[in-house]
């Protein structure tokens, strides 16, 4: 069975534990995707604990300025070529090494400017993981915590205690199988998969702990179905793997506080809601007829369920519901979107962007709010929804099942609507389910308070991975000494 990190707490030290944190993504400095956002949730909570001492490493993509700079070399294996760490303090994120391997300055970290891949990224990103190496064994650290396949190749290089994230499964960062015979070693066996190299998979081997984002998720990707391939290794791992929740930035995501709304609001003041939900419909040329908007805040890729959402207009106005919905990302959907929303303009609003301001226009003015995905290791916009007391209505997995209790499912529990089925029946019916429960006023502001109440913070995220330190730490000396 999967293990959760919520077990008992192992008997802690006195001193900190010195973690050295290593990801391809953590905002400001670089933002992509969810990794981003998580990366620096995380490592601001741990940072406020008092239990951690974090050195937190990410590639030296744009020449970030820091404060009190100072760059050292690091050895490195001869493949990578010349290797150095910036170290100093950057806003928001505190202190923070940018490491800079050849190839690793980039305007984005992983594309060009047509959205493909950049062709050197597994010369990039191994270079980056051999650095974190070299940082790990000429440092005084209690473990290393790796993220995703860009640090994962560091497993190949490192002898002290490791946890290894999975963001999600499906980047694997494959690369040629001649990269076997290059960087040798006894280790490299786990990376090996016959006709190519797969970072993830050699870190699923090798890490000590392995965890996924959400409990959920954890147990999907143990299945064929979800398992990108892998789902074998990780059955191998079952044991070691563990499912922990995102958590979000609360002190960004406040609508009392909110700079972005049109009315700033709170459990108090839930009344107030209703002028950022008029603001929608003035931004979207509606009139103010008192219908139910969703709202949808998504990148443009089959994993959200686009399709799914855009095939839901024809039954929209049967229930008097608005779409609005802001995103981008893979043209066909965007031009989709774009079109369907010219075609039905009293019913689809599509604003083809990412403009974080909107963003949060979006969750303080909807009703409800749209995540149909296919999979979502945890999500993070169905928290930023329920922060705004707009009620999420999602498919059945990942975080999201973990995170979104159905309102008539549990009455006394829910927060919001899970779809039975990932298809356009399953979300037309918890739509539909949602848009019946907003028609009685009182019921409907018991779920959106239930949503407001819920401690979406990086708090508990945070315990539970200082008992996976801890637990990581214990299991490592005891292989140790058993070898």
């Amino acid at each position: 069975m999967v293990a959760l990190a919520n077990s008992a707490r192992v008997t802690s030290s006195k001193s900190k534990l010195r973690i050295l944190f290593a990801s391809s993504e953590a905002a400001p400095i670089a933002r992509v995707g969810g990794l981003a956002e998580a990366a620096a949730g995380l490592v601001r909570s741990l940072r406020r604990s008092d239990a951690v001492e974090l050195t937190v490493v990410l590639p030296d993509y744009s020449g970030t300025p820091l404060k009190g700079e100072a760059t050292r070399a690091l050895e490195v294996p001869a493949w990578v070529g010349d290797a150095s760490v910036r170290s100093g303090t950057a806003p928001e994120l505190g202190k923070i090494d940018l490491v800079t391997v050849p190839g690793i300055a980039r305007p984005n970290p992983y594309v060009d400017a047509d959205g493909n891949g950049w062709e050197d990224n597994e010369e990039r990103f191994f270079g980056f993981s051999a650095a974190v190496a070299a940082m790990a064994n000429g440092g005084d650290f209690d473990l290393l915590h790796l993220n995703d396949w860009h640090t994962a190749l560091a497993l190949a290089m490192v002898d002290i205690p490791t946890v290894f994230t999975i963001h999600t499964l499906g980047y694997q960062g494959r690369a040629d199988r001649t990269w076997v015979e290059l960087l040798g070693g006894d280790k490299m066996v786990h990376f090996d998969r016959g006709d190519h190299l797969n970072p993830v998979a050699g870190a699923i081997a090798l890490a000590d702990t392995v965890v996924a984002v959400s409990p959920t998720y954890a147990r999907e990707i143990c299945k064929p179905y979800r398992g990108e391939g892998l789902h074998l290794d990780l059955l191998e791992r079952e044991d070691d793997l563990v499912g922990i929740c995102n958590g979000i930035d609360t002190e960004l995501w406040d609508p009392i506080t909110d700079e972005h709304v049109a009315a700033n609001y709170g459990l108090s003041t839930l009344d107030r809601k209703a002028v950022n939900t008029n603001h929608l419909r003035t931004l979207a040329g509606w009139s103010d007829d008192g219908g139910v908007v969703l709202g949808m805040v998504t990148r443009m890729v089959d994993q959200k369920g686009i399709d799914l959402v855009i095939s839901l207009l024809p039954y929209l106005e049967h229930m008097g519901v608005r779409l609005f919905m802001l995103g981008s990302g893979e043209e066909r959907l965007s031009r989709w979107a774009r079109e369907s929303a010219a075609e039905n303009p009293e019913r689809f609003h599509y604003i083809e962007a990412y403009d974080l301001a909107l963003a949060h226009q979006i969750f303080a003015g909807a009703d409800f709010f749209a995540m149909p995905s296919r999979f979502e290791p945890c999500g993070l916009a169905q928290m930023q929804a329920m922060r705004y007391g707009t009620i999420p209505v999602v498919a059945p997995v990942g975080g999201l099942r973990d995170t979104v209790i159905d309102a008539d499912d549990y009455p006394d529990l829910g927060n919001g609507f899970v779809a039975r089925t990932v298809d356009v029946a399953g979300m037309v019916d918890a739509l539909h389910r949602g848009v019946t429960a907003a028609a009685d006023e009182n019921r409907m502001e018991d779920i959106r308070r239930r949503a407001m109440e819920t401690d979406w913070s990086w708090e508990q995220p945070t315990g539970r991975y200082v008992d996976v330190y801890r637990e990581t730490l214990a299991k490592h000396a005891a292989g140790s000494a058993g070898a």
